[in-house]
């Protein structure tokens, strides 16, 4: 996190520990893209990110006493917004009963061209994936969960995890490969 020369990490967390309202405006303002960035992995769409973002920074703005300085700062904020949105996918499921997948589902994982493959190209394939795949592939492909660690934050088997996993890759490489065969396409006429 870059700190402008004015103000240091320490005098922010200082400022945000007295409750002061402008060292919580300059911290918001510091890291709120970077953790919209995160959000927007894990979210349907950039409303429902904003709403995980900001509920995660009342979160680390009410727990900021428990930061004690072990990792980075920044490090410790993203943590708090994946947990936020790991919060807000179990709250979900509660609402709308979740049918477990038993079975493994394996697809053969060939290699393509990534090169064309822009960001937001792989952001919106990300969001556009059912939710429990789209939680799946985050936490495992981006966070670097394992899948027995994510069974338990999401309530669900290891083995669910790895075929929900295993579709969301299956998924995503099929859009990717439509999406080069697209762009190749255009380039043939």
């Amino acid at each position: 996190m870059k700190i402008s020369s004015k103000v240091s990490v320490d005098s922010l967390l200082s400022g945000c520990r007295r409750r002061e309202r402008k060292s919580q405006e300059l911290l918001y303002s510091l890291t709120a893209s970077k953790m919209l960035g995160v959000c927007m992995r894990y979210a349907k769409d950039k409303y429902e990110a904003e709403d995980i973002m900001q509920n995660g920074f009342v979160k680390v703005f009410n727990k900021i006493d428990s930061y004690k300085g072990d990792g980075s700062f920044e490090g410790w904020i993203r943590r708090i917004m994946v947990n936020t949105a790991i919060e807000e996918y179990r709250r979900k499921q509660r609402e709308i009963a979740a049918i477990e997948i038993d079975e493994a589902f394996e697809v053969s994982q060939d290699m393509f061209d990534m090169n064309t493959l822009e960001a937001k190209d792989l952001l919106l394939m990300i969001q556009e994936l059912n939710v429990n795949y789209r939680m799946v592939f985050n936490m495992y492909a981006i966070e670097g969960y394992s899948h027995n660690e994510i069974a338990a934050a999401l309530g669900i088997s290891e083995g669910a995890s790895k075929t929900q996993l295993s579709r969301a890759r299956a998924i995503l490489k099929n859009k990717i490969l439509k999406l080069e065969g697209g762009k190749h396409a255009s380039y043939a006429g």
